[in-house]
């Protein structure tokens, strides 16, 4: 696989997985039983949002920038998720929105931040290693 498709690959599997820890994180601390239905019966408006984020977001070329990927990655899950969550009976009590939005944010955002932060200063060692050996 190329460079670029792996780096679109292991973005969408940490997203995925970003949004999993956060359904499995507030069952958890609900106390909802362990059932893969009831996982997925929580998870799939936020699994579905997150894909139109994708799309609208267009990760594929740019998947570990925080803006504007991230961020439109970010807002797409939070607002589906909990729009669509809202439209099939699910709770939506002020606290999950506001818990929702900032679990959320540092799940899709935080590890954007990392990678750009790795990235540069990644550019920043090979640029001073190649000037160092001159």
């Amino acid at each position: 696989m190329p460079a670029r498709g792996r780096e679109v690959t292991i973005a969408l599997a940490i997203d995925l997985i970003a949004v999993c820890a956060f359904v499995l994180i507030g069952r958890r601390s609900h106390d909802e039983n362990g059932t893969v239905s009831g996982f997925f019966g929580t998870a799939w408006p936020f699994l579905a949002a997150l894909v139109v984020g994708w799309l609208l977001a267009r990760v594929w070329l740019r998947p570990t920038e925080v803006w504007p990927t991230g961020v439109i990655v970010w807002l797409v899950t939070v607002i589906g998720g909990l729009g669509l969550r809202g439209v099939i009976g699910g709770g939506l009590a002020w606290t999950f929105l506001l818990v929702t939005a900032v679990v959320l944010a540092l799940f899709l955002l935080g590890w954007r931040a990392v990678a750009h932060w790795a990235a540069r200063r990644h550019t920043k060692d090979v640029a001073q290693n190649s000037t160092t050996r001159r």
